[in-house]
């Protein structure tokens, strides 16, 4: 947030300039080239952005407390409850991938959205296996399920459910327009014009590069409290993201060619940037390829 009151413009074109070199490394993490995980540490800045009635040792404290429970260490034995989360998550991956939907739909208050799902696309969640043969879990928390969209394949509208941060930015009530995979009209009503930058960045940014199912009750949801930070938000609800797919969110990805993911569907960008759409009030459904619809979400909870 310290960039909250900085020139715009220089802010996003030193976003697109460090987008742009460190999108070799955004690669191989993503590739998992290498085992890797992100996990976080209550500093004052962040905690009192938080909490910014209670003095600086007491916010601190409220956000280390947060942190410990929206990962899942605050119990007695957290090494078993990830093992039971995990296998929680890939039940999930297994049943989707098992269902091969061609496309998601979803409806909920200010959204009819349908996101198709790219061609031989697989779900993954929780511990990851990394090329070098090491199982980690690289987002600390996680509470999601995702995949890859196909980047020509959505058409709808949609409405956020929780603001985005976003580079010092509060970016709130977000809600676009997709024809042919493409944003074709976006509005905020706080951010609008960073958003708009944003999806400027590159012909990839108004594509969806990841759909991630949440459910509801997700501890993240359940404490009500906002981050300001989209590695925790995201896991309070289903959620996509703007611009890079995943290779690995395809079968066989490790093996795919950045042409053959383009050809299945996978968008390409130099942002990977997610945003909630899920809420209590949302419904999801499966799409078959002949159009037959599946529940998998409703008000929010897995169906």
């Amino acid at each position: 947030m310290m960039l909250a009151a900085q020139d715009l413009a220089k802010v996003a074109r030193a976003n697109k300039a460090m987008s742009m070199a460190y999108k070799p490394a955004l690669e191989k993490i993503s590739n998992f080239d290498i085992n890797w995980n992100i996990v976080s540490y209550p500093n004052p800045a962040w905690a009192k952005q938080m909490f910014p009635d209670d003095a600086e040792l007491v916010a601190v404290e409220k956000l280390a407390n947060a942190i410990f429970a929206a990962s899942r260490v605050d119990v007695a034995d957290p090494i078993a409850a990830w093992a039971e989360h995990n296998a929680n998550l890939a039940k999930r991956s297994a049943w989707l991938n098992g269902e091969r939907f061609s496309a998601l739909h979803f409806t909920g208050p200010g959204t009819d959205l349908t996101v198709g799902l790219a061609d031989g696309h697989e779900w993954h969640g929780g511990a990851s296996t990394a090329k070098n043969g090491i199982t980690c879990n690289p987002n600390i928390p996680t509470e999601e399920v995702f995949t890859t969209p196909h980047a020509l394949r959505v058409e709808g509208h949609v409405s956020s459910t929780k603001p985005l941060a976003h580079q010092g930015t509060l970016i709130d009530n977000i809600q676009v327009r997709f024809e042919g995979g493409r944003i074709v009209e976006a509005k905020a009503s706080k951010g609008e014009e960073v958003l708009n930058k944003v999806l400027d960045t590159d012909e990839g940014a108004r594509r969806l590069g990841e759909v991630a199912l949440v459910p509801h009750s997700s501890p993240i949801s359940a404490s009500g409290v906002l981050f300001y930070n989209t590695l925790f938000d995201e896991n309070a609800s289903c959620h996509i993201a703007l611009g890079q797919c995943y290779s690995k969110c395809f079968l066989d990805g490790a093996s795919l060619t950045q042409d053959q993911i383009t050809a299945q569907g996978g968008n390409s960008s130099l942002i990977h940037i997610d945003w909630m759409i899920g809420s209590g009030e949302v419904d999801i459904d499966g799409v078959r390829e002949d159009g037959a619809k599946v529940p998998v979400m409703r008000r929010g909870e897995w169906a």
